[in-house]
């Protein structure tokens, strides 16, 4: 006779987010490992100042402190491995009060954000500083004798394959798969190792932090318009999906970031249709737009999107009457 919950669990949120802090480390690792130690301070800033924005603005907003929970952390730290190595710790500091005030807390917080901080975060700063969001450094030249002069500018593997796919030409120039498992190919901090990033999916699968539905579907659909649509010249079933698959922001958004439990559907089958979206949306604005990379736009439309997918596959209540056009 007792009320709600009856269904108890020691499971929290700040367990959650320390298992995907946890889940995060490899790819920050390899990232520190391909591009230097500034990777590390890049990190320390986002995370520092998500921390410190959510803390302020919690203060100023009079609701209680939630910077325990370590979501805020979480926030940061994918922010900084959605960015180019190369980038401004005050550029990096702006994005992470960005993720947090305007998009998380303006709405109400953890839970109440319709849109993924760290990705909405990355997309106003591309819009902002294009020039900072897209200079990317070549692995590896923190390590040489000229560590610390000049770093060595590189095009992104995407940026490759979107040449050769409207030209034909460059197929040279593309990095070997080996490179893009690896990660020592020039990108964002945390999108390049395709090994620490699916080590990192693999243990939050174990944790039962997330479910295969959202980055299975979403890999699964990439891998397959862009076998179909990206020959060649726009050839037909001539594409390279195991590249697409390795290449850019993929991997990271499928496993950490399309899975946001407050920007994703509820339900399996609304999971499905998310990864499935993002999947269609990602392979057509890396194919057909100026965008070489579609995966931070293809993930905050599919957010949009969410409350619709959860209208019309959430099944009704014992009991209720049926809605009028639900599944």
């Amino acid at each position: 006779m007792a009320s709600s919950p009856h269904i108890f669990s020691d499971i929290t949120t700040r367990r959650i987010m320390l298992d995907v802090v946890i889940a995060l480390l490899p790819a920050t690792l390899a990232g520190a490992w391909f591009f230097g130690a500034r990777v590390l301070l890049v990190s320390a800033a986002t995370i520092l100042s998500c921390v410190c924005a959510e803390y302020a603005s919690r203060r100023i907003m009079k609701r209680d402190s939630t910077i325990g929970d370590l979501s805020a952390v979480v926030t940061g730290l994918l922010l900084s491995l959605n960015l180019p190595p190369s980038i401004e710790i005050w550029k990096a500091v702006v994005g992470g009060a960005i993720a947090i005030v305007l998009v998380k807390q303006i709405f109400g917080g953890i839970g109440q954000n319709f849109m993924n901080p760290a990705l909405t975060a990355r997309v106003m700063l591309l819009i902002s500083w294009g020039a900072s969001m897209t200079r990317w450094t070549a692995p590896g030249w923190a390590f040489s004798p000229a560590a610390g002069v000049d770093a060595v500018s590189s095009a992104t593997p995407l940026a490759l394959a979107k040449t050769y796919f409207q030209t034909g030409a460059g197929l040279s120039g593309l990095p070997s798969y080996a490179s893009l498992f690896a990660g020592s190919v020039a990108g964002c901090i945390g999108e390049t190792s395709a090994i620490a990033l699916l080590l990192g999916g693999a243990y939050l699968l174990a944790k039962k932090v997330i479910t295969w539905h959202i980055p299975a579907a979403y890999i699964a659909t990439a891998a397959a318009t862009s076998w179909a649509f990206g020959g060649a010249g726009g050839g037909l079933f001539a594409g390279d999906p195991l590249r697409h698959a390795l290449s850019g922001g993929l991997l990271i958004g499928a496993i950490f970031m399309a899975t946001d439990y407050s920007t994703s559907p509820m339900t399996k089958t609304g999971k499905l249709i998310m990864g499935v979206g993002c999947g269609l949306l990602t392979t057509v604005i890396r194919l057909y737009t100026g965008y070489p990379e579609g995966v931070s736009f293809s993930i905050l439309i599919m957010n949009v999107v969410t409350p619709l997918i959860d209208k019309y596959t959430v099944p009704r209540a014992f009991g209720a009457p049926a809605k009028k056009g639900a599944f």
